[in-house]
C-alpha cells in the first residue's frame, strides 16, 4: 500500500510515515518500479501500536526497543509491564511535584491579597513572589 493509503489508514502524516521509517520504527518499505514506497497490510498494525505506545507516554526509543523484542521473535509484554511501572512512578512523581507547586501558586495568590501593588519597592520587582 502507497504512503498516502498508509497514512489515510492510521492518521497518521506522511511526513511522521517517513520519519518513523528513517528511526528503524517501521521497516524500510519496498519500492515500486516508479520509487514510490509500497507497505505491507501489516504495518498499519504498527503504527498502531506505536501511537498507543505514544499516547502511553512511552519515547520513541522505548517503543523501538518493544519492536525489537517482537521483531526478534519474542513476546515483548513483560518489557512492557515494567516499563509501564516505571511511566507510572514518573506519573505519580509528577503529579506530586505538580500538587505541591499549585500549593506553593495559591499560597503566593492569598498573599497577593494583601499586599498593595503599589508599596512594592523597585528592588523588589513584585512583592507577590
Amino acid at each position: 500500500m502507497r504512503i498516502g493509503k498508509l497514512a489515510e489508514a492510521t492518521g497518521a502524516t506522511t511526513a511522521t510515515l517517513r520519519y518513523y521509517e528513517d528511526e528503524g520504527l517501521l521497516p524500510p518499505a519496498e519500492r515500486s518500479p516508479a520509487g514510490y514506497r509500497d507497505y505491507a497490510a501489516d504495518t498499519i498494525a504498527r503504527v498502531g501500536f506505536i501511537r498507543r505506545g505514544q499516547a502511553a507516554g512511552f519515547s520513541l526509543a522505548q517503543i523501538r526497543q518493544i519492536l525489537d523484542i517482537r521483531d526478534s521473535g519474542h513476546a515483548p509484554c513483560t518489557h512492557v509491564r515494567d516499563l509501564l511501572d516505571i511511566r507510572l512512578t514518573d506519573l505519580d512523581e509528577q503529579i506530586s511535584a505538580l500538587v505541591a507547586l499549585r500549593e506553593t501558586i495559591a499560597r503566593l495568590r492569598q498573599g497577593a491579597e494583601s499586599v498593595d501593588p503599589e508599596s512594592c519597592s523597585a528592588d523588589d520587582v513584585c512583592r507577590y513572589l
